[in-house]
């Protein structure tokens, strides 16, 4: 028997024992993605607590680390489209495999690293293009494809797990970087992708009929997967989907605001939250717990979001969500920087961290049908090219200004202009698919 076939063997007799106690193998198929996007957060929000050592071991300055790590974000939007061509021509399993084997190879690289263009091809390219394999891409056709019913509840929950790894793993990681040194923080996100990757090789399926299910609450029989087509058409239909989306201006909106999104969250507050501390002298590892904070209160704003993008007009919960972020930012760049301030600000831009995702996944999917997991992905690469302008400005703003605030303060405002632009969005059925 080989390895796949066990593996296959293994999920097919839990879903039959989970069945008998009236538990939906999709819940399985969740729990594992959340565990796999928990961990590649946890790579991604890892140069957070990088970016001071690696200045002291090797000199290079803030512009120039963060122009690495902007790479990173860039590929991790830019491969979501197709990242969500590949999972549907080789599927999700093979394909999550794939990234955390790259995640790997990054970060075991990364330990022998000795010049800047060292940190640009692991971080930049190799560990950019892993976690763009599993983005939020890798969320929305789980959740799409395995869960008729309670959709938005499953894309809250995997949304958090993404923004909860890339924050709560944070402390532990500045505390392993200030005792023994940045390599051991990074050997404990190897170990936790090599439990993902064997946690995927066990319990990950594509779709529920093969394992001889219907998606979670479906209630008639879905139509057959379409055929994988040729290489050429599978590169090709993420192009295709993005011509005709761009034709519709909610494509843009969504777009645009989810630049902000990213903007205002991965690009500015992951990367360079600490560094903004350490100006103001706490201590990495405090102002990490500050960004654990965060973590835990967005993983309860994140899943509240999800469960309420099933019952209320998502263009009015994205404008209360950009607009109190704008806030929470703006009233930043004017607090004391002492605990109690900071705290205030944990809370309110914790809820609020990536609540974003499922109503916009919800916009998406009603504008878009079947194509959603596709032009979700171009709408992220907005959030991810956000991510990399703020990533490098804040950089270019502490090395050029000697403070981050001026970049802070811009994202606050920003935020507040997509929480006025949201509201243009024109909710309307999906037309069928091309064929």
């Amino acid at each position: 028997m080989t390895a796949r076939d066990a593996a296959f063997t293994i999920s097919s007799r839990l879903a039959a024992r989970l069945a008998r106690r009236g538990i939906h193998y999709g819940w399985v198929v969740a729990g594992s993605t959340f565990l796999t996007m928990l961990v590649t957060a946890g790579a991604v929000g890892a140069p957070g607590v990088l970016m001071a050592p690696l200045e002291a071991e090797y000199g290079w300055d803030t512009a120039d680390i963060s122009s690495g790590f902007a790479i990173r974000l860039v590929l991790f939007g830019l491969i979501g489209p197709f990242a969500a061509a590949f999972m549907n021509h080789f599927g999700v399993r093979r394909m999550a495999g794939i990234a955390l084997s790259l995640l790997a190879t990054g970060i075991l690289g990364s330990f022998y690293m000795t010049q800047l263009w060292h940190l640009f091809l692991l971080w930049g390219l190799v560990v950019g293009f892993g976690t763009g394999l599993t983005a939020m891409v890798l969320g929305a056709t789980v959740a799409t494809r395995w869960f008729a019913q309670r959709r938005g509840l499953v894309m809250g929950l995997l949304t958090a797990s993404t923004a909860t790894g890339q924050l709560v793993f944070l402390p532990l990681l500045a505390q392993l970087t200030a005792s023994f040194g940045w390599r051991s923080a990074l050997g404990l996100v190897l170990g936790m992708i090599l439990l993902a990757a064997v946690t995927v090789l066990a319990l990950m399926r594509d779709r529920p009929s093969d394992i001889g299910l219907l998606p979670y609450g479906a209630t008639g029989q879905p139509g057959a997967p379409p055929p994988p087509g040729t290489l050429s058409a599978m590169l090709a239909s993420p192009l295709l989907a993005l011509r005709d989306a761009s034709r519709s201006a909610t494509f843009w909106v969504l777009f645009g605001t989810f630049f902000i999104c990213g903007a205002s969250t991965n690009g500015l507050v992951q990367t360079h939250f600490v560094s903004l501390c350490g100006d103001y002298g706490l201590a990495a590892v405090t102002a990490a717990g500050m960004l654990a904070m965060i973590g835990a209160f967005d993983f309860v704003g994140t899943v509240g979001s999800g469960w309420l993008s099933d019952r209320f007009d998502s263009r009015w919960l994205l404008f209360w969500y950009y607009g109190l972020r704008g806030l929470s930012l703006i009233y930043l760049t004017y607090s004391d920087f002492s605990l109690y301030g900071l705290s205030i600000f944990s809370v309110f831009y914790g809820l609020d961290w990536v609540a974003t995702v499922p109503p916009t996944v919800k916009l998406a999917a009603d504008r878009f049908g079947e194509r959603t997991n596709l032009v979700f992905g171009w709408i992220f690469a907005g959030h991810q090219l956000g991510a990399a302008c703020a990533a490098y400005g804040a950089g270019f703003s502490r090395t050029v200004y000697q403070t981050y605030l001026p970049a802070f303060f811009t994202a606050g405002i920003l935020c507040l202009m997509a929480a006025l632009a949201i509201v243009a969005v024109r909710e309307s059925r999906a037309a069928p698919a091309r064929p």
